[in-house]
């Protein structure tokens, strides 16, 4: 095993040069060295890079059961565990995540075992074996088809259901038991390479105002996920600094100017926080990152995101693709954390059904072919045919392949030259003589090192007060360009396939610097370009009865757009309640409000019960989201 000193050094010296791998048909980029003598993976920025500093992808699927009632893999009432993970293998899955329940991982420490649902007949070699000799048993398997595994704690009790709970204590699960829980687990399998990565707690959620509920601040409460996850780490690295740690996000985080001891409202206009899936929250990231000290290189954030099908969120009522969905939801929530190169990202669950709600064949589309150009680490919700939201991978005979999921999600799969790539340095995915996989020392054969050339300097038109339209000379590559990342003012605010770029949610009056760098398909990324300044125009106010308002648009998309008012007191005392008017031109109308009470038309919002006192000087502000062309209409504001 290299130590830790000696891989930091092999990855400093290469950090330079390893290249993005690629998937599909191309080739992938990486720098050729030796084979490390072991296959524990570690971070270097945003990607996922092994011991001599190779950047490698890890995709493959869930298999959950094990923390269930069952406390064992779900199937084998019927079908055969090495005929499973060999067709995982032969299909390309190079890691399986595995749910399991922090009170199984107490009884397997205090050596108590249940009887398992298992179908001996079609698996005579789990015979007289108990839950947790079947796991071992499973990791054999794994090692000999070249799958690698991430344990996930799925729930705090082993329960179908047991995931709906959401924070990682329950009854006689204490915080201080997980902790233990995962120390144990981790003490077990430290020399075993095939489990490479630890998801410290499934999906922590729960709403502000509901008990208990899982928040991300700079607290020590025992509802702080990210303080439980942050030691939860420290303890588990410890023991094993090799292995990789994922840290999900939570359900929601507090807006701008709000903190966790705001009220909650209407979860579906959300003025006070920003909703998202369960465990898809992590904005907290960027004011209160996971901090490991020496293990920092250890640490991969993991995101959860699902389609209309499992719930019907905001965002699926509107039109949508790729890149509303990138700007509105993903960007916002995750996607961030690998643009800023802050850390790598692994999808933990998506997937779904397919061919019964067009919006939901179009999300996950969408979310795989941003999982390809990005490189991001997955594992697909999932292999089980019994999983009642989504369908799984297999059908209900646990042998036959759903054949129109698995081409969806066949693109986003490691493969070099039609073959699929295991995260083992020896064994090739499909084990000894596999005819569809290979390792991961044969996949180092070609490199791509060359970078597109630099992008022209965008050029601005459409100047508003909230908004410019971008546009640049494209690149050249030697291979192809993919994308083009945009920034302001030195920050990835977006990344686009063609050459243009409509801005929004931009300040009044304010200077912007934009510049563009364009990615190619190996992960080649060019310089950015010349910046280009702008500032915006005045934004829309009036000053009338001792009150501002002042309109922005935040965001648009085809037939929609989203704005917020400020309204503010200039007054030198305080007011009892405010109303604002505007109207907007034909055709455009408000949909929804929040934080306001509206009439129309013209439109009028007066204050809600809990916003219309104002202090001098003090402000408040309301959204709405509006159907037809974004305006920015001249607004009128009194103060009673």
């Amino acid at each position: 095993m290299l130590g830790r000193r000696t891989r930091k050094r092999l990855v400093a010296g290469l950090a330079g040069l390893a290249l993005a791998i690629t998937g599909g048909a191309s080739a992938p980029t990486a720098v050729q060295a030796a084979a490390p003598a072991t296959d524990w993976l570690h971070v270097s920025g945003n990607q996922i890079v092994d011991a001599a500093g190779n950047p490698v992808w890890l995709t493959g699927a869930n298999w959950f059961g094990f923390n269930a009632s069952e406390r064992v893999f779900h199937g084998l009432w019927s079908a055969n565990i090495t005929e499973i993970t060999r067709s995982m293998a032969q299909r390309g899955i190079n890691i399986v995540r595995v749910p399991i329940s922090t009170q199984l991982l107490l009884e397997w420490k205090a050596g108590t075992f249940g009887t398992v649902n298992v179908n001996t007949y079609a698996n005579p070699e789990l015979t007289g074996k108990n839950s947790l000799q079947i796991f071992d048993y499973w990791l054999a398997l794994c090692e000999q088809y070249g799958i690698k595994v991430l344990l996930d704690v799925h729930s705090a009790e082993a329960d179908n259901s047991g995931h709906i709970h959401p924070v990682w204590y329950k009854g006689t699960i204490t915080p201080e038991l997980y902790y233990q829980a995962w120390e144990w687990v981790t003490a077990r399998y430290k020399t075993n390479d095939t489990i490479v990565a630890m998801d410290l707690k499934n999906e922590p959620h729960g709403t502000p105002g509901t008990t208990p509920r899982a928040k991300w601040d700079g607290s020590t409460d025992v509802d702080n996920w990210k303080y439980t996850a942050e030691t939860a780490a420290k303890r588990i690295l410890a023991i094993n600094p090799e292995v990789l740690v994922l840290v999900e996000g939570q359900e929601v985080y507090p807006r701008e100017g709000e903190t966790w001891s705001s009220p909650n409202t209407d979860p579906d206009l959300s003025p006070n926080y920003y909703y998202n899936w369960w465990g898809g929250n992590l904005r907290g990231v960027r004011d209160h990152p996971i901090n490991l000290g020496a293990n920092q290189d250890q640490l991969v954030y993991s995101p959860h995101d699902y389609g209309p099908l499992v719930f019907n969120q905001p965002w699926f009522d509107k039109p949508f693709d790729k890149t509303t969905l990138t700007n509105d939801v993903w960007r916002p929530n995750w996607l961030y954390i690998h643009e800023n190169r802050t850390a790598p990202l692994l999808i933990g669950e998506w997937g779904g059904r397919l061919g019964q709600d067009e919006r939901q064949d179009r999300w996950m589309t969408a979310l795989r072919d941003l999982i390809v150009e990005n490189r991001l680490h997955q594992t697909f919700w999932v292999l089980n045919p019994n999983s009642g939201d989504t369908g799984g991978l297999l059908l209900d005979d646990w042998k036959t392949w759903d054949e129109q999921k698995y081409a969806l999600l066949k693109p986003a799969l490691w493969q070099q030259g039609g073959k699929f790539v295991s995260l083992d340095h020896q064994v090739p995915l499909g084990g000894a003589g596999s005819t569809t996989g290979i390792n991961l020392s044969a996949a180092y054969g070609e490199s791509d090192t060359v970078a597109p050339s630099v992008p022209g300097q965008p050029a601005a038109s459409g100047i508003t007060s909230s908004g410019v339209t971008l546009s640049w000379a494209a690149s050249t590559d030697d291979v192809g360009v993919t994308s083009y990342d945009v920034l302001r003012n030195g920050t990835v605010v977006a990344t686009v396939s063609g050459t243009t770029y409509n801005a929004t949610g931009l300040t009044p009056e304010t200077a912007y610097t934009f510049s563009v760098r364009a990615r190619d398909a190996a992960g080649n990324v060019s310089a950015a370009s010349a910046g280009r300044g702008v500032t915006t125009t005045a934004g829309s106010s009036s000053n009338d009865g001792g009150c501002t308002a002042t309109y922005k648009t935040t965001s648009s998309w085809t037939g929609g757009f989203q704005a917020e008012v400020a309204v503010k007191n200039t007054g030198t005392t305080a007011g009892k309640g405010w109303v604002v008017n505007w109207t907007y031109p034909s055709g455009t109308t408000v949909a929804s409000l929040w934080n306001g009470v509206q009439a129309t038309p013209p439109v009028t919002v007066r204050n809600a019960e809990h916003n219309g006192a104002l202090a001098a000087g003090a402000s408040a502000t309301f959204g709405l989201v509006g159907s037809g062309p974004a305006a920015t209409p001249a607004v009128s504001c009194t103060l009673s």
